[in-house]
């Protein structure tokens, strides 16, 4: 397999496929309504319907994404076998026009680890990718995603934890 890069590709997308649905089972049981985004062309994979106090509803957006030592906020290109693309799409970088939050699903030592990375953030720090040793604060961080799409909230808590 090491040497096989056909093989390599296939183990990746299917990897890929995998943790968004680990993602959306772990998001499924601590919120409820959530559920994976099953149109192909959407810059999101997953979706969470929360009920906010004031009885309206409010719906964060997701794309899931594998991380191993860092997180990357390209979107748009297909990983592993599928990596040729041939219909005109182009790479992106994650912007709240995408979703509100890209999640960096992280596994060590039979660990699942979610790292919370709001597009806001995201847009500020003008990179494609952050290594997980610097957001490291927003490991397991609820509040983090709940607020995703509170700019002032998440700039602040960046600061805070110096990542910005």
């Amino acid at each position: 397999m090491p040497g096989n890069r056909e093989e390599r590709g296939r183990r990746a997308s299917i990897e890929g496929f995998a943790n968004e649905k680990i993602l959306c089972g772990i998001l499924m049981k601590k919120y409820g309504n959530v559920s994976l985004v099953d149109l192909p062309l959407s810059p999101y994979d997953i979706i969470i319907v929360r009920k906010l106090a004031s009885g309206s509803e409010d719906i964060i957006r997701i794309q899931s994404k594998t991380a191993r030592k860092s997180v990357s906020f390209i979107g748009g290109s297909r990983g592993g076998i599928d990596r040729t693309y041939k219909s005109g799409v182009k790479t992106y970088i994650q912007t709240t026009k995408h979703s509100d939050c890209v999640v960096g699903v992280h596994h060590e030592d039979n660990k699942t680890e979610l790292y919370f990375v709001p597009t806001v953030l995201i847009e500020k720090l003008g990179k494609k990718s952050i290594s997980l040793t610097k957001i490291c604060k927003l490991k397991e961080n609820y509040e983090i995603l709940e607020n995703c799409k509170n700019k002032s909230f998440v700039l602040k808590k960046a600061k805070e934890f110096k990542i910005l």
